[in-house]
C-alpha cells in the first residue's frame, strides 16, 4: 500500500447516495414486493406519491405524481403507506456504519452522506477499494443498493453519484472534475436556485463551462461568498469541506395536508391543535422555547401566513394554538384550505425564568408525564380527546433530519 498523499487526490471526497431508499427498505422489509413497482404515499389515504422504486419508475412513475395518473401509467402499481420511524431508524443505522471510515461526515440528508477520506487512505486503501468497502458496509446494515459517487470535492463527487443509478460507482479524479462537469446545466448542481440561474441566464451562462467566461467577481459582488463558491463548483473546485458539525436550526416546525379544498372550520381547527401539540412536544424535548411563531395556510393560490409573538418564550402547545386560533378568527374568511403549517422561529433554550415566567407546577408536571408515555408508546398515545379525530396519515421526514441531537424527528 503507498504511503503519503497522491498528488493527484490531494482530497478524496465520497458521496453515499442509498438507491430509491424508503422503496428499497419496504422492499427489504417485504420481500414480496421486491422487483415489483410500488409507490410510498402518506399513509393509506394518501394520494400524492412521496416516492416509488425503480421497477415503478420504469413505468413514468414520479414523485409528486397523482396515484390515479400513476395508475394508469402502471396498473399493476402497489400503494404502500409510508412509515418515517422505519426510515430514520434504517438510516441511522447506515450513518453509524459510515463514521467507521472516517470521523470527517456529513450527513446530507436522510439517505445521502459525504465522506472525507482524505485523512484515512492508508487504513482504507484508494479512492476505489474505499467506495466499495462502503458499498457493502451499507448493504450489510441495512440490505439495501447505495450509488457511490468519488472525487476532489463535494459538488464532483455528488454529480459523479448520480451517474449509475442504481448500485453505481463513480470515480471522478480532481483533474478530471472540470471537464466531467462542463456540459452539465447549472440548475443541476445543488445550491444553484432559480434566481441564481435567472441571473446567469441574462449572461448567456446555462451551463458549466459557460460560467468561465464571466469572472468570479460578478457572481461575488451579487452574492458574496455562496456566489463565488458557485463559480468554483462549476469548474469542479468546490472549496466546501465536509461538515462535521452543523449549525443549530434557525426554526422548527410541523405542516400537515389536509383533504383537498378543505373549508369545515372544526377540522381545520383539529389540524391547527394537532400541529401545536407536535410542536411543543418537540420544544420540550430538545429543552428549546420560542416566543415568534409562523402560522400558514396553502390556499388554491399561494399561502396565507403570519407571524405572531407570545408575552414569554414558550414550549406550551396551549400557547401556540391559541395564537393560531386568534389569528385563524381574524384572518380565514372561508376559503379552501390545502395545507396548515406552524413554525417556531428562533428557538432558544430558556434563560432563568423570572417570577412571571414559572410554569404552573401542575401543567409542567402534565407535560413530564405526557411526553413520557408518548415517548416509550409512539407520538401522541396520550392526546387530548378532541384529536381524536385527527389525520390518520403519518408523519413525514423532517427536511432538516440528522442521526444525532435534536434534529432527530420525524
Amino acid at each position: 500500500m503507498k504511503t503519503g498523499i497522491d498528488p493527484d487526490w490531494p482530497r478524496v471526497i465520497l458521496l453515499a447516495d442509498m438507491n430509491a431508499f424508503f422503496a428499497s427498505v419496504e422492499q427489504v422489509d417485504h420481500p414480496r414486493w421486491r422487483a415489483r413497482p410500488i409507490a410510498l404515499t402518506n399513509g393509506d389515504i394518501g394520494t400524492c406519491i412521496i416516492t416509488s422504486s425503480y421497477e415503478a419508475r420504469a413505468c413514468g412513475v414520479k414523485t409528486g405524481m397523482h396515484i390515479r395518473q400513476a395508475r394508469k401509467l402502471c396498473p399493476n402499481l402497489i400503494q404502500v403507506a409510508s412509515r418515517p420511524r422505519r426510515y430514520a431508524e434504517v438510516s441511522t443505522n447506515i450513518m453509524r456504519a459510515l463514521a467507521r471510515f472516517t470521523p470527517d461526515i456529513e450527513v446530507f440528508s436522510v439517505d445521502e452522506a459525504f465522506l472525507d477520506v482524505t485523512r484515512c487512505r492508508q487504513l482504507w486503501g484508494a479512492p476505489r477499494q474505499i467506495a466499495r468497502r462502503v458499498k457493502q458496509a451499507v448493504f450489510e446494515h441495512s440490505g439495501i443498493l447505495c450509488s457511490v459517487g468519488v472525487s476532489g470535492d463535494k459538488t464532483t463527487a455528488k454529480f459523479a453519484a448520480s451517474q449509475q443509478k442504481p448500485d453505481g460507482l463513480t470515480i471522478i479524479p480532481p483533474r478530471q472534475a472540470r471537464a466531467s462537469l462542463a456540459e452539465v446545466p447549472l440548475t443541476e448542481l445543488c445550491g444553484v436556485n432559480s434566481g441564481i440561474a435567472g441571473m446567469l441566464a441574462r449572461y448567456g451562462v446555462f451551463r458549466c463551462a459557460d460560467l468561465r467566461k464571466l469572472p468570479i467577481s460578478v457572481l461575488g459582488k451579487r452574492f458574496g461568498n455562496p456566489g463565488r463558491r458557485i463559480w468554483l463548483m462549476a469548474q469542479g473546485l468546490d472549496p466546501e469541506p465536509v461538515r462535521r458539525r452543523i449549525p443549530e436550526p434557525g426554526s422548527i416546525g410541523h405542516g400537515k395536508v389536509l383533504p383537498p379544498d378543505t373549508r369545515d372550520a372544526n377540522t381545520i381547527r383539529i389540524y391547527l391543535m394537532h400541529m401545536a401539540y407536535k410542536l411543543g412536544e418537540r420544544l420540550r424535548a430538545n429543552h428549546l422555547v420560542a416566543d415568534q411563531f409562523l402560522f400558514g395556510l396553502r390556499l388554491y393560490r399561494g399561502w396565507l401566513s403570519t407571524r405572531c409573538r407570545s408575552l414569554l418564550p414558550s414550549d406550551d402547545e396551549k400557547v401556540i394554538y391559541r395564537l393560531g386560533d386568534a389569528w385563524l378568527r381574524s384572518n380565514w374568511q372561508g376559503q379552501g384550505i390545502w395545507q396548515i403549517r406552524i413554525v417556531a422561529l428562533n428557538p432558544t433554550a430558556p434563560c432563568q425564568a423570572d417570577l412571571f415566567q414559572r410554569k404552573h407546577p401542575a401543567r409542567q408536571r402534565a407535560h413530564c408525564a405526557m411526553d413520557r408515555i408518548n415517548a416509550r408508546y409512539g407520538a401522541m398515545t396520550l392526546t387530548p380527546a378532541r384529536l381524536l379525530g385527527r389525520s390518520s396519515m403519518p408523519d413525514v421526514i423532517s427536511p432538516a433530519w440528522k442521526p444525532l441531537g435534536h434534529r432527530k424527528t420525524v
